[in-house]
């Protein structure tokens, strides 16, 4: 009995620092932009059926709840929080933010897409609106050479203003990607998600449009952790671990009793 509480408190242990890992990188991505939180999901190991309930205690009479003993615990998945970051105006005319539900299509090296909630974009040498890392966003939109400036509608829509024209030209329309269960997206780092059985099929189209958000020029999605719940379940967390700890403790001090008086 004793070594079965010893590894029930391991597991304890062993859950209490995933989940502190987890909370570690909230904290660490506090001021990335278009960060979603991760959380923390538990669930119990099996449990050991001593005598079961309803089973026969005498010829007459039965147990009324049995005998059942847990194994410990394990974490089972970091459920991704994907409610809105708040929006902080930029005044940057290539930076975009969602208003809602929708992703930013990215396309990758390997020629797969890639989404994003992250809209600090930039242009490339040749005019192409790319993300930091060089990759270009998808639809493809080259800005002209001499544009003077650009605007974003909340559709998507993408016009310059060139030298010599009184008018704006369209040069390209930027669509969004929705999910049925959007925390089934993997996330790849870089701040990209990969699409997965668990999310569902892309659903692009126009922005504003069929549930997708509208994009917002020149502003950014900030980061939905929220620094005092984080410290608060880091707190949480950490007498959780003190607690199991001693449980190792409290258990090898009782076999030592026990060795001692055998």
């Amino acid at each position: 009995m004793s070594n079965s509480a010893l590894q029930v408190a391991r597991t304890g242990l062993d859950a209490q620092s995933e989940r502190m890992r987890v909370i570690a990188n909230n904290l660490a991505n506090v001021n990335t932009t278009g960060f979603k939180r991760d959380r923390a999901e538990f669930s119990t190991l099996a449990y050991q059926m001593m005598t079961a309930a309803g089973s026969r205690s005498s010829a007459e009479n039965q147990y009324a709840t049995g005998l059942n003993l847990g194994t410990g615990v394990r974490i089972t998945g970091t459920g991704r929080v994907t409610t809105q970051g708040s929006l902080s105006n930029t005044g940057n005319d290539l930076d975009l933010a969602v208003e809602g539900q929708g992703y930013f299509q990215i396309a990758r090296p390997d020629g797969t897409t890639a989404y994003t909630r992250a809209g600090n974009f930039h242009r490339s040498s040749e005019g192409k609106i790319v993300t930091t890392d060089g990759m270009p966003l998808q639809p493809e939109i080259q800005i002209p050479d001499g544009a003077q400036s650009i605007t974003i509608g909340a559709d998507g829509t993408v016009s310059v203003t060139l030298a010599g024209q009184a008018e704006p030209s369209e040069v390209g329309k930027i669509e969004t990607a929705r999910f049925i269960n959007e925390a089934g997206l993997q996330a790849l780092g870089n701040n990209l998600y990969a699409e997965t059985a668990a999310s569902g099929t892309a659903q692009v189209g126009a922005a504003g449009a069929e549930g997708r958000g509208a994009i917002r020029q020149g502003a950014l999605e900030s980061s939905n952790v929220n620094v005092v719940q984080e410290l608060v379940d880091m707190i949480e967390t950490q007498r959780a671990y003190e607690v199991n700890s001693k449980m190792i403790s409290a258990t090898d001090e009782m076999l030592r009793n026990a060795n001692q008086q055998l």
